[in-house]
C-alpha cells in the first residue's frame, strides 16, 4: 500500500482480514492529509443507486469497527439534507431499500439539528447516517496495523514485468506481488511514471470550526442544496461532544499544474463566505471560527462523489473524492481486487461510479 489515509489503511485491514501479508508506506502522520481533521459526514444519499449500495455496505462495516475499537465512530445523531437535491436522492434511496431514511418537517429538522435557522422546505432524515469520527477510527486501524506501517516516502513504483511491483523509496527499493496506490494528491504523479495518465483535478478546500452556542444532545449532520441562505453546496458535521460544528463549502479552489495557486487569497475568500453563511443559516453558532481545517481535494470529472481504479500489471491506482464514508467498503473492494479477484463492484474508470444513471 502506498497511502496512510482512510482508504489505504482500510484496504490494508481487509488484506490482513484475508490473510495477506501487507506493508503500508506513508511519507507524514497517518491519516493526516486528504483524511485530516476531527470529522466526515456518513450518509447514504447519493445520485448513484451504486454509491448507495457501496455506502449501506460501509455502514455495517463502521458498525463491526466500533465493536472491536470499543469506541464510536459514527454517532447516531442522523444526516439531514434540505434543498432539491431531496426529491432526487429520496427516489434513489428508495430504489436500492434498505436505508431508513425519510421526509421531514421544519419542526423535526429543528429537533434534530437546533442551531439552523428556519426553514420550510425539502428536507430528510438519514437516520443510519451521523458524524464519522475520524481520529478514533485512523488511530484504530492504525493500532490495528501496528508494525506494517514504514515511515518513507515512496517516490516511484512500476511494474517489474514478471507480475510483479517495485516500490522505490527514500530509504530502499522492495518488491511485491501487487502495489496499491492511495497516495492522495500523489497518485496520478505516481501513475504518470507508468505511463497511465488519470484525468484527476487538483484543488484545495477549506474547513471551518465553529462553537455551538448552547449544545444540544443531538447535532445532525447537514447537507444544504437549497440556496435559502445564500449557497447551494453546504455541508456540515458536529465534533465530538456536539460543542463544536464543522461546516464547509462544497466549492473549492483551482491550482496550477505544479499545484501552486494563482491566487491563494481565493482560498481565504472562500472561508470566508462560510462564515457568511453560519451568520444567517446557523444562528446556533458563534460565527468567529475557533479552527480552519486546509486540504487538498482529488476529483474525476463525473462527479463530486466519484472515485475510480486504474491497472497496470501489478499496480492499481486509486482516486476520486467524498471518500472516507465508503472507505471500509472501498477497502474490502480493493484488497480482493489486489489479491487477483473480482469485487462485487466493477471500479474501473468506464463505469464513473458516482455519475448515476
Amino acid at each position: 500500500m502506498v497511502g496512510g489515509g482512510i482508504v489505504g489503511l482500510s484496504t490494508a485491514y481487509a488484506l490482513t482480514e484475508l490473510g495477506a501479508t501487507v506493508r503500508v508506506y506513508e511519507r507524514g502522520v497517518p491519516g493526516d492529509g486528504q483524511s485530516g481533521g476531527e470529522s466526515r459526514i456518513f450518509r447514504h444519499a447519493h445520485d448513484d443507486a451504486r454509491l448507495v449500495a457501496l455506502a449501506r455496505a460501509s455502514r455495517a462495516i463502521w458498525t463491526q469497527w466500533a465493536e472491536r475499537a470499543g469506541t464510536e465512530l459514527v454517532s447516531s445523531d442522523g444526516a439531514v439534507a434540505i434543498g432539491p437535491a431531496v426529491e432526487r436522492r429520496l427516489a434513489v434511496l428508495e430504489k436500492v431499500g434498505g436505508v431508513p431514511v425519510r421526509r421531514i418537517d421544519g419542526t423535526q429538522l429543528h429537533s434534530l439539528l437546533p442551531p439552523l435557522a428556519g426553514y420550510d422546505g425539502p428536507a430528510m432524515l438519514d437516520q443510519a447516517g451521523g458524524a464519522i469520527r475520524t481520529r478514533a477510527a485512523i488511530g484504530a486501524l492504525t493500532g490495528w496495523l501496528g508494525e506494517r506501517l514504514v515511515a518513507d516516502e515512496v517516490l516511484a513504483v512500476r511494474s517489474t514485468g514478471n507480475g510483479r511491483a517495485e516500490v522505490l523509496t527514500g530509504g530502499g527499493r522492495a518488491e511485491h506481488s501487487t502495489v496499491v496506490v492511495c497516495a492522495g494528491r500523489g497518485t496520478a504523479g505516481l501513475a504518470r511514471g507508468v505511463g497511465l495518465a488519470l484525468p484527476v483535478r487538483l484543488s484545495a478546500h477549506v474547513r471551518l470550526t465553529f462553537a455551538v452556542r448552547q449544545p444540544a444532545p443531538r447535532l445532525a449532520c447537514l447537507q444544504d442544496s437549497s440556496g435559502a441562505f445564500g449557497e447551494t453546496g453546504t455541508y456540515a458535521a458536529a465534533l465530538p461532544g456536539n460543542r463544536y460544528y464543522g461546516v464547509g463549502l462544497s466549492e473549492s479552489v483551482g491550482v496550477d499544474p505544479d499545484g501552486g495557486f494563482a491566487d491563494p487569497g481565493e482560498l481565504t475568500a472562500l472561508a470566508d463566505r462560510a462564515v457568511a453563511y453560519v451568520r444567517r443559516a446557523l444562528p446556533g453558532l458563534d460565527p468567529a471560527p475557533v479552527g480552519y481545517r486546509h486540504c487538498w481535494v482529488t476529483r474525476v470529472p463525473w462527479s463530486d462523489d466519484g472515485f475510480a481504479t486504474w491497472q497496470q500489471e501489478g499496480l492499481v491506482f486509486v482516486a476520486g473524492h467524498n471518500l472516507f464514508k465508503q472507505a471500509p467498503a472501498i477497502g474490502r473492494a480493493l484488497a480482493r481486487l489486489a489479491l487477483g479477484e473480482q469485487p462485487e463492484v466493477d471500479l474501473g474508470p468506464e463505469c464513473r461510479l458516482g455519475a448515476g444513471s
